[in-house]
């Protein structure tokens, strides 16, 4: 009888923190695996692409819990691979860099299952490079030695280490999980020779949006690091490279680092704004309070497709309602010339975008996202007697085809979709508590996010609206706006958080 055939273990190391730090290997066997043994310190949204069947199993350390053993970990890996089972073993950085994922390979090794093991970059690289800090500089530094300042879990007492080589060594010294033990140290390499003055620099969280930095010399950084408050995971370097954050240092100066900002759009739609702001250098906190529900079957929806042709002007009222028309065209076997005979107006800079994606160039685009701008801008536009279509959500004002209606227009008003609340994640919550910002796109985020958090909307945020018919729904819900996008999209909505911040 043939044995069955074990499956592969795969020792993939998921990056410093950054999701973006991911390697794509990485990445595709998350996406495969049928078991994910997984660290605390892995990227936010790492196991998002995880299969929904997949076995996910919290292997990490938690504080103040208590830890599985190590030899645990490694019969998890063997069994569940000898059941023929793709197994990712995922780890915070590099599992060959102070992971133990050498003695899980040796584990693995022992036990003939077949594994593979995918490097991932680790912290002590990637928290100076962020803090702006290069461990190697021609003028400065041609080594760099990687130490752990804690080399066993289990061990609370005095480090074994050469204190007395690692004075005396020629370069850069990056010490992980050293911020707990950093007075001791940073008193050990003095007593053993390294200069006192010799410019240092501990990096709090490296690579996330709350990333810390504080410099100073080797013998004043315990004292820094402790006034600043700082805490694991964390990494020291010291060398007279640290030295150079001060002209390179490129992340803690992004004009949101450090802020907490709420983004409360469809999650659909959230992932463009979130990405911006992120690149900005804030935390984002997707909570999305709205889903896009289409109502494309709808024979309203039919029949206006159908006879698009024969309208005189097309009113888009959202890039959401762009993306639906040209969806329901799509089904119904056209295309973008089936609006060769229609002027078509878009409420806003961001509708025109949406349709310009299409092929379509907007034909009038008031430069307020708003109903009230839409009507004025089409004041000498003719539809008296003529046919138009309104293509918007189910649950949009009716300024815009009631005046038109009363200039004699024949108006179709065709809701390609409806916005409904959608269900908070108890975390997003959370996370949203201690929030700086909170963005608002329509009307409906605001019910929404207010009917899901209830009380617990963060007290000190400041409450950022999009335009001024978002801004009265705050108001109307009892919240201060504490900023108005001048320009109506969310391009206009990141420009005036950002001019917010600065002006302190």
């Amino acid at each position: 009888m043939t044995a069955a055939r074990s499956g592969v273990v795969y020792l993939v190391g998921a990056g410093p923190g950054d999701p973006g730090l991911m390697t794509v290997r990485a990445v595709e066997l998350v996406a495969s695996a049928e078991v994910i043994l997984h660290d605390r310190l892995i990227p936010p949204g790492a196991l998002d692409g995880a299969r929904g069947d997949a076995e996910l199993i919290y292997v990490g350390k938690r504080p103040g819990a208590s830890q599985m053993p190590q030899e645990e970990i490694e019969r998890l890996m063997v069994e569940r691979a000898r059941a023929g089972r793709s197994v990712v073993r995922l780890k915070g950085g590099d599992p060959f860099v102070f992971g133990r994922g050498g003695e899980e390979a040796e584990a693995l090794a022992v036990a003939e299952v077949p594994f593979e093991v995918v490097p991932g970059v680790t912290a002590g690289v990637a928290a100076p490079a962020y803090a702006g800090i290069p461990l190697t500089h021609r003028e400065d530094a041609s080594a760099v030695a990687f130490v752990t300042a804690h080399e066993d879990p289990g061990k609370d007492g005095p480090l074994l280490l050469d204190w007395e080589a690692l004075a005396r060594f020629p370069g850069t010294l990056v010490l992980y999980m050293g911020v707990k033990r950093l007075p001791e140290v940073a008193e050990r390499l003095v007593r053993a020779g390294r200069d006192a003055g010799e410019p240092s620099a501990a990096v709090e969280r490296g690579t996330m949006a709350g990333q810390r930095t504080v410099t100073a010399t080797l013998a004043e950084l315990p004292a820094a690091a402790a006034a600043a408050g700082l805490h694991p995971p964390a990494i020291v370097i010291t060398g007279p490279v640290a030295a150079r954050r001060e002209t390179i240092g490129w992340l803690e100066r992004r004009p949101l680092h450090g802020l907490r900002v709420v983004v409360t759009r469809a999650r659909a739609q959230a992932s463009g704004l979130a990405a911006t702001l992120r690149a900005l250098g804030a935390e984002v906190v997707e909570l999305p309070a709205i889903r896009i529900v289409p109502r494309l079957d709808s024979a309203e929806v039919r029949d206006a497709v159908q006879s698009i042709h024969t309208y005189a002007l097309v009113c888009l009222t959202s890039p959401n309602g762009v993306s639906l028309l040209f969806d329901a065209l799509a089904e119904a076997g056209r295309d973008a010339r089936a609006l060769a005979n229609a002027t078509v107006a878009a409420i806003g800079p961001g509708t025109a975008a949406a349709l310009a994606e299409h092929g379509i160039g907007a034909d009038v685009v008031p430069e307020q996202s708003i109903a009230e701008a839409l009507v004025e801008a089409l004041r000498d536009f003719d539809v008296a007697d003529r046919p138009v279509l309104v293509a918007r959500a189910a649950e949009a004002r009716d300024v815009l085809p009631n005046a038109l209606r009363e200039r004699g227009a024949n108006v179709d008003v065709v809701a390609l979709y409806e916005t409904v609340a959608e269900e908070p994640d108890p975390a997003a919550i959370e996370a949203a508590r201690d929030a700086d910002y909170v963005t608002f796109t329509s009307s409906s985020t605001v019910r929404n996010l207010i009917a899901a958090v209830g009380d617990g909307f963060p007290v000190h945020a400041r409450v950022v609206s999009i335009g001024p018919v978002t801004s009265d729904a705050a108001r109307q819900a009892g919240l201060d706006v504490d900023v108005e996008a001048d320009r109506h999209d969310p391009e206009g909505l990141v420009d005036a958080l950002v001019a917010d911040v600065a002006a302190g």
